[in-house]
């Protein structure tokens, strides 16, 4: 006589979050201001106002754009405001700073648009393994948001969990 298997783990409370479940689609671009300055070193307001008209800002549309300068120039506020300008109408969001910078900012703003009050009282499983680049800082920003609620709070796979926080 053979037992049924019962999987507990499906049959349980447990809510899971996986982050790459929100990975938002949109293609992620670096904006190196460089070649905008005269020399690469120095900006020149009308030139510098000139580059900016005439860029073809459409190539970011519905796109993740974080805007630099490799030369290590200088740059004043005002300028990277300009750009914000152009890139407001184009892109989904625009960051001063590199990669993974645009990338915790992407994500900061994921974790921050989740509804909570589903997990109030709750045990959660932060789902640990992807295969997409989600930033560490995520997962920080989630437990900010879920340790208020949550009655539990596990982080790995729904059956092997390192427990995190138990109200």
């Amino acid at each position: 006589m053979s037992k049924e298997i019962i999987n507990r783990v499906a049959n349980s409370k447990i809510i899971t979050i996986d982050l790459e479940d929100y990975y938002p689609k949109g293609q992620r671009h670096l904006l190196d201001i460089k070649n905008w300055l005269h020399e690469g070193l120095v900006l020149k307001e009308k030139e510098f106002r000139f580059s900016v008209d005439t860029f073809d800002w459409t190539k970011f549309n519905n796109g993740y754009v974080s805007v630099f300068c490799s030369s290590g120039a200088i740059i004043p506020t005002w300028a990277y405001l300009l750009i914000a300008t152009k890139l407001k109408d184009n892109c989904i969001i625009n960051i001063v700073g590199d990669l993974d910078y645009l990338e915790k900012c992407i994500f900061l703003d994921i974790v921050n648009s989740i509804d909570f009050s589903n997990f109030s009282g709750k045990s959660v499983v932060i789902k640990g393994c992807s295969k997409k680049n989600i930033p560490l800082d995520a997962y920080t920003q989630l437990i900010n948001h879920l340790k208020p609620v949550a009655q539990r709070i596990m982080f790995g796979e729904a059956c092997s969990t390192v427990p995190l926080y138990k109200k």
